[in-house]
């Protein structure tokens, strides 16, 4: 047996966070009586399939999502909160913060978890073509889903992904034979290298399937996609967004927006709508009632492990009444709330909200508005829990759009632009303004998946890559905070996440981001 002791790399300190006492099973092995070996554990086919499902346990994107939430323009503080995370919504970004060292350990726990995944797979020999399948299969879902994890990490943590030779994290493609490691930062090649390579042969081994909870071929796609625009490769990124698309989902539409004829937004309309069995196409995703357009998502069961990600807005249910612990933030609410025919003012708002009817017209606009959170509404057996959705076919088509920018193809980003406004427009109405110049064609494509991608994870990472070329910046209301309000200027260090400190000071190697020493 390997035993191994990653002092920092996969434990972060657990007297300061307890939550992570749990984690460290993964990152301290000390050897008990009738303790289950890797030799032990890894013998058949079945028990590597068995453990790769507890790979997809370590995974919890919602940390990132909330974070990018708060640290951005996407929300303001609710009438439930009792200050939490107020200092991350101000600007006061540490190398102790909470969700960053989060993001940074279950990211390691998953490649940690897959890295011994490969080693145990070594020893077991498949004796049938069945079990070579399944065998197969779970390498190659092990080796995307290690390929996400460093996607995740170098999106929040390296300095520039654009660059290949910028700092990226430290790489861990093994079980180290060693009991002490320290390992540097390297450069972001090094980390693309083997995102590349799990990548590549995952696609030979995966094909598509009907299960949204499993990788199959989309969502190695879509990730190669997701990387690919992140690093600067539009070529490639295209052509795996396209290969997405064309794999068989489509967009889900806006409508039926009102089959019974009940009259849209009437009490008897709303009962139906907000229901745990929603009629509308769109509604449905945010539901877990109907996969419609999403390519992968964590599923999150009504009682069962994982984050409930509901949690976050509002503590005990989607409503004014639930301990609303956070608002949409106001001038994203805005911009859905009033398009005219857009499904995304009934879909993501709770119909218990109050709206300032006079915010638009006022020369001094108050606090009194209630903007209930419903993206995440929760599902049948649980208010606050949901699926984690990480991809979907709208990321895809927005993908679609900047490459074409990048190719000065005004007109096809418009029209991957409009595609999408036209699915979320029950009315049929939907516009996209004419594109002549590249900023204006990537700050309309930055304002969409402002809207479409809201608290999904995305709005952090966006800002760092295109507010600049864009012409733009982040984008608060005045009544987006109890204090005076203030946006990050786009060439803050801080849309590059610090190291954590728990990491640093276990781990000398591992050199820290600027801005934060």
């Amino acid at each position: 047996m390997k035993k191994i002791i990653y002092t920092a790399l996969f434990c972060l300190s657990v007297s300061s966070a307890p939550f992570l006492l749990n984690s460290c099973q993964d990152s301290l092995e000390i050897i008990q009586p009738g303790e289950v070996t890797d030799e032990v554990l890894f013998t058949n086919v079945d028990n590597l399939a068995t453990y790769l499902n507890g790979v997809y346990a370590r995974f919890e994107p919602s940390y990132g999502m909330y974070l990018t939430a708060v640290l951005t323009d996407e929300v303001k503080p609710g009438k439930g909160s009792g200050g939490q995370e107020f200092q991350l919504h101000r600007f006061f970004l540490n190398t102790n913060d909470t969700y960053t060292s989060r993001i940074w350990l279950y990211n390691y726990n998953v490649i940690n978890r897959v890295n011994r995944l490969l080693e145990g797979a070594k020893n077991i020999t498949p004796t049938s073509a069945a079990e070579t399948i399944k065998y197969n299969n779970t390498i190659a879902q092990a080796r995307a889903l290690r390929a996400y994890a460093y996607l995740e990490l170098e999106t929040y943590f390296s300095t520039n992904m654009k660059d290949e030779n910028a700092l990226g994290v430290m790489l861990v493609d093994n079980v180290p034979a060693t009991t002490d490691i320290k390992l540097p930062r390297v450069a972001n090649k090094e980390i693309y290298a083997l995102i590349n390579a799990d990548l590549d042969y995952a696609r030979t081994i995966l094909t598509n399937s009907t299960d949204r909870y499993h990788v199959d071929q989309r969502f190695v796609n879509a990730v190669a996609a997701r990387f690919n625009l992140y690093r600067g490769n539009y070529s490639l990124a295209k052509q795996y967004a396209q290969a997405v698309i064309n794999s068989g989902l489509a967009l889900t539409q806006a409508t039926p927006i009102d089959p019974d004829g009940d009259g849209i937004n009437t009490a008897a309309w709303r009962t139906k709508f907000y229901s745990n069995t929603p009629f509308n196409p769109y509604r449905k995703i945010w539901a877990d009632t109907d996969r419609g357009e999403v390519i992968f998502a964590l599923n999150r069961l009504a009682s069962g492990n994982g984050a409930s990600i509901g949690t976050y807005w509002n503590t005990n249910a989607s409503q004014a009444s639930g301990v609303p612990m956070w608002y949409w933030g106001r001038n994203l609410f805005n911009i859905f709330y009033n398009t005219d025919g857009d499904i995304r003012r009934y879909a993501y708002l709770d119909p218990s909200s109050t709206v300032d009817a006079n915010y638009l017209t006022s020369s001094s606009p108050t606090q009194t508005d209630v903007l209930i959170v419903d993206k995440y509404p929760g599902k049948t057996g649980s208010t606050t829990r949901n699926d984690v959705k990480l991809f979907r076919i709208s990321e895809m088509y927005f993908i679609l759009a900047e490459c074409a920018v990048e190719e000065n193809d005004f007109i096809q980003a418009q029209n991957y632009v409009q595609a999408v406004r036209a699915a979320r427009n029950y009315k049929g109405t939907a516009t996209t303004p004419t594109y002549a110049t590249q900023q204006a064609a990537l700050a309309d494509i930055l304002k969409e998946r402002r809207v479409e991608l809201a608290l999904e994870g995305h709005r952090y990472i966006d800002l760092k890559r295109l507010a600049t070329r864009a012409g733009v910046t982040m984008d608060r209301n005045p009544t987006d905070d109890n204090v005076a309000v203030s946006n990050l200027t786009n060439d803050s260090y801080k849309y590059t996440l610090p190291i954590p400190l728990s990491e640093i000071a276990a781990n000398p190697s591992a050199q820290q981001n600027p801005g934060y020493n």
